[in-house]
């Protein structure tokens, strides 16, 4: 088991790109650590997850957030892998057409509730040399004609740099800090602009390879980034987006 002995906190970890993640890393042998706010769906969905428990918690309060990780060190002493999954999609607008409380609640949830989580995973991922998986967006990497979502792509630009950021402040601790930048996955938070048969058919001709991308396949790539195969790998930032970003 590539995984044996490990202990992961996913974010996010109710559905979608967070649910698969905590799947395959559960296969691989690792205790995993779900969890997301919503507590009935968390829990719904860590029935799916062999040897995962569940602790539900707002991202955005730093109470819940410090409350998770002491319940992860109390429940197994130590943490090896963090994930930092979670994130929320706003309404499509122009920049002069968000008002302050759609702005600032992306990047809470987005880029403030990564660098929280991260935070108090630190001093425990010093312990083991532990793994951070930071999962950004290829809408980090680029601007797309149409897709006016500002703040969430600057949240994933801005993880994108500190994945930068973090890999060098905490090499020496043999911390390792990667970052994954998916195109459009089949996840909750993108049916609400996939409705159509012909929205679905448009965004798969986004994509080069001709489809959009399943939860599966960005969950493969973390289980690459927090193995030992990766060992040798730091500051990384993996596009697994179907060739969208290469256009």
């Amino acid at each position: 088991m590539k995984l044996a002995k490990k202990v992961a906190l996913i974010t996010g970890a109710s559905r979608g790109i967070g649910l698969a993640t905590a799947k395959i890393l559960a296969e691989n042998g690792a205790t995993v650590v779900m969890t997301a706010k919503d507590s009935d769906r968390l829990q719904n969905s860590s029935q799916e997850v062999l040897n995962s428990i569940c602790i539900s918690g707002d991202i955005k309060n730093s109470h819940d957030v410090k409350n998770i990780v002491k319940k992860t060190i109390d429940e197994f002493g130590r943490l090896d892998i963090l994930i930092n999954n979670a994130g929320i999609f706003p309404k499509i607008k122009k920049l002069h057409e968000i008002d302050d409380d759609e702005w600032e609640e992306v990047l809470d949830v987005n880029l403030t509730g990564q660098f929280k989580f991260t935070r108090e995973a630190i001093p425990h991922l010093q312990k083991t040399g532990g793994s951070i998986i930071n999962i950004a967006s290829d809408a980090g990497l680029k601007a797309y004609p149409g897709f006016n979502a500002d703040a969430y792509s600057a949240t994933k630009g801005a993880l994108i740099l500190l994945t930068k950021c973090w890999a060098l402040e905490y090499a020496n601790d043999k911390i390792r800090v990667n970052c994954i930048c998916p195109g459009v996955v089949d996840t909750d938070m993108t049916k609400s602009f996939l409705k159509t048969e012909k929205d679905k058919e448009f965004m798969d001709n986004e994509h080069p390879i001709g489809r959009i991308g399943k939860p599966e396949e960005i969950a493969n790539a973390v289980l690459y980034f927090v193995s030992d195969e990766a060992s040798w790998t730091t500051g990384a930032i993996l596009t697994v987006d179907g060739g969208e970003s290469i256009k």
